[in-house]
């Protein structure tokens, strides 16, 4: 392969977000999203119109990744695309693209983990980035995954723990949505949570063996203690807002990380990395920061567009796959339970 720059085209349709992108090496030359806005008004994700929306959007979106990062498609080295996991229907539209785009370029086809590219999104260069060092910890923390990994090198990884129920960022959604909070919820109650004081309800924990999580109770711990207020006082919510929704982010923060501790005792490893669209959260960012000070850690996060569902994070991971030439062939489907190191 020599010095020849690698160009890898990468596609990432897992959930309601089109996203396209082009690296050359490790660097992103371009990274577009297509935002559904549909879904806002059914307060969730519909699976149904996501993969729709990603018909219409992929060409589209891939033309102006290669645009962007001034390509022609006769340049790129390889396409990689999000196999799982995700919403089968939206899978299966990125999936079939890069697979003919891949055979009517005569070019690799690269498989690529969703989890592990939040993971490995560490690792695309940016400036005043730091890339962490292996091995360390890793907390994803999305819509619909909660895990913390022990990552030993880019393809060596161990889940340590995981949700049994609800992922984080469903929490945050779910109890946006009790507390009547427009979709997507979550970005609000950081929002709110800001002005309020989050000691003012304590909310109760799960007690989960372990490492892994569990956030259903939780939610309907809220949900039983607003119909109770409410019922008492119909305003509670407007009068009180702020600090419901601080107590909220308060209660999920410290679960959050008293696992990451629990993890960082059990293992020795402390230097820890985040990432998926839950952090974002302020909150989240305000306790690993405090974690460095305390616990002497050593945190890394992502840059805020690396955070959410991109294409750039599945360039990175087809960028090192294309290095040890970890390539698929055509006859490969979406899979919608896909799990890390299968």
């Amino acid at each position: 392969m020599g010095n020849k720059p690698i160009y890898i085209l990468a596609i990432e349709s897992s959930c309601d977000d089109t996203s396209a992108a082009v690296l050359c090496d490790r660097k992103r030359l371009s990274n577009v999203v297509a935002t559904q806005k549909i879904h806002e008004e059914y307060g969730g994700v519909v699976p149904e119109l996501a993969s729709r929306a990603h018909q219409q959007n992929i060409v589209p979106v891939v033309h102006q990744a290669l645009a962007k990062a001034n390509i022609d498609k006769k340049q790129l080295s390889a396409i990689a695309f999000t196999r799982g996991p995700g919403l089968m229907g939206s899978l299966l539209v990125g999936t079939s693209f890069a697979k003919s785009l891949s055979l009517g370029l005569n070019i690799p086809l690269i498989e690529v983990n969703h989890m592990e590219a939040h993971i490995l999104a560490h690792f695309i260069e940016e400036e005043n980035h730091k890339i962490p060092t292996f091995p360390f910890l890793a907390m994803t923390i999305s819509g619909g995954h909660t895990q913390i990994v022990l990552v030993k090198d880019y393809f060596d990884m161990d889940i340590l723990g995981q949700t049994l129920d609800d992922a984080v960022g469903e929490a945050f959604d779910k109890s946006a949505k009790i507390l009547g909070l427009p979709y997507p919820g979550g970005p609000l109650i950081d929002k709110y949570a800001q002005s309020g004081n989050p000691k003012a309800f304590p909310f109760p924990k799960s007690k989960v063996g372990d490492l892994n999580f569990s956030f259903s109770g939780l939610k309907t711990s809220i949900l039983y203690f607003i119909q109770k207020q409410t019922k008492e006082n119909p305003n509670f919510i407007v009068e009180n807002r702020d600090d419901i929704c601080a107590s909220i982010q308060y209660t999920i923060i410290d679960i959050l990380m008293s696992k990451l501790k629990k993890a960082v005792k059990q293992t020795g490893v402390k230097r820890i990395a985040i990432g998926g669209g839950v952090s974002a959260n302020s909150g989240i960012r305000k306790a690993l920061e405090e974690g460095e000070k305390k616990y002497g850690w050593t945190t890394y996060i992502p840059k805020f567009e690396y955070c959410t569902d991109n294409a750039a994070m599945i360039g990175i991971v087809g960028y090192l796959k294309y290095k040890e030439e970890k390539f698929t062939n055509q006859s490969v489907t979406a899979k919608a339970r896909y799990i890390i190191n299968t």
